[in-house]
């Protein structure tokens, strides 16, 4: 059960701090939990049962829905389904191919126009003379397996996003089904998708069974995660970094939101309060291993090529730690 409040500056607890030469500059405060297979807590850092918006930590959850409405979608595809992009050809190229599978145009997505996330990709683009476009927003992949689960079921493609369509409805009952709660409170996400609150107790159990791939959607979309690491995020960046190196399942979501979970279904979720995602890896890795669930090694290996420098001159003079 949650608490069906929303998270409280009571209800954090201080999670890592930034020192630079010897002395604190910043601190995270924020609340995590980590949780077993059956989606029993083992360890909490703050009050878990909070509740928070998962922002696109949501968006496993919402691709299970997809495959329950009947699409078929494996691989590559169904972890665009599931990703936010950095906007690489190879991500663009496959939200396309999701798109085509379902002779659906482009202009049907209802996700925002955007730049692509890739600089390199950015860059090629404004040189090309091209603009933003909703296709190249982080969220596509999703709103593209949004349609396809449309057309798939003769939904109405223009109210994909209404609370009310058919679709939404069962993306909810997906959430409360995996996360063990009701839904209490809905938002609209940054991509116009429906978001529903939950506590990151909730969110922890739903990451955990897919993770665990306990019947085929979940082994499918587990699978997706970790054979096309490169799709969920992208080259360089934290989620593609850590599925690759320690071969979990993780993903973030926009405000401070990170979830990780093995195979074995241990997960954890973090919510950083200040939105700041760069101590949320960090904190969520340290759970991990502190746990035996993650060696210390594939941990530093992450860290060491995700953790934001501190840098004085270009030189060390600092860096991120955590503080539990």
């Amino acid at each position: 059960m949650t608490s069906a409040q929303p998270l409280a500056l009571e209800d954090c607890i201080e999670l890592a701090v930034l020192k630079r030469s010897g002395m604190v500059e910043s601190r995270h405060l924020g609340v995590a939990v980590l949780v077993d297979a059956s989606g029993e807590v083992i360890r909490n850092l703050g009050n878990p049962a909070a509740l928070i918006y998962p922002r696109s930590t949501m968006k496993p959850l919402q691709a299970i829905a997809v495959l329950r409405s009947g699409v078929e979608l494996e691989g590559e595809r169904l972890a665009l389904a599931s990703a936010s992009h950095s906007g690489t050809p190879e991500h663009i190229r496959v939200v396309r191919e999701i798109l085509t599978s379902g002779s659906i145009a482009e202009d049907a997505l209802g996700c925002p126009a955007d730049w692509l996330g890739d600089s390199a990709s950015r860059t090629a683009l404004a040189v090309a003379g091209g603009s933003a476009a909703p296709i190249y927003m982080n969220c596509s992949g999703k709103h593209a397996a949004f349609l396809l689960a449309c057309v798939t079921n003769g939904w109405p493609l223009e109210s994909y996003l209404d609370p009310g369509h058919p679709l939404q409805l069962l993306i909810r009952e997906v959430v409360e089904e995996f996360t063990g709660e009701p839904v209490s409170h809905s938002g609209v996400d940054g991509c116009g998708a429906p978001v529903h609150a939950v506590s990151l107790t909730g969110l922890a159990r739903a990451i955990g069974r897919i993770a665990s791939g306990r019947d085929n959607d979940t082994a499918a979309l587990s699978s997706a995660f970790l054979g096309h690491p490169w799709a969920i995020d992208g080259p360089g960046r934290a989620n593609t970094i850590t599925i690759s190196t320690l071969g979990i399942v993780a993903k973030l979501g926009a405000e401070g939101v990170m979830v990780m979970a093995a195979g074995n279904g241990t997960a954890v979720a973090v919510k950083v309060l200040d939105g700041s995602l760069r101590a949320a890896t960090l904190v969520a890795l340290e759970l991990l291993v502190a746990n035996g669930t993650v060696q210390r090694s594939g941990a530093d290996a992450v860290l060491a090529a995700t953790l934001e420098k501190v840098l004085g001159a270009g030189v060390p003079v600092g860096g991120i730690r955590i503080a539990f």
